[in-house]
């Protein structure tokens, strides 16, 4: 059972992880094409100043939600061990 929910747990983190990447590099991508096609120094700026910030609160983001799904996992990891646990301290 601590298994399955490890490998349940574990799936979830890869799938999290392959969709923030897939939508990175979509969004790096799209910002690499607007500062090709920037006319001035000033839109260039522009263009990367929103890029960095954008991905920036992304990575934020997702480093919250990875350190939940991280923390989830560990919890009902455990759970199955937690009876155990408590037996095991109650009889010493």
């Amino acid at each position: 059972q601590s298994f399955a929910s490890f490998q349940k747990g574990a799936q979830a983190i890869a799938v999290e992880v392959a969709d923030y990447s897939k939508k990175s590099f979509e969004e790096s991508s799209a910002a690499f094409e607007k500062l090709i096609g920037a006319k001035s120094l000033d839109k260039a700026i522009e263009v990367q100043t929103t890029y960095f910030k954008g991905a920036y609160e992304a990575f934020v983001a997702e480093a919250t939600k990875l350190g939940t799904l991280y923390s989830d996992v560990a919890k009902d990891a455990y759970k199955p061990f937690e009876n155990s646990f408590s037996k095991f301290a109650t009889f010493k």
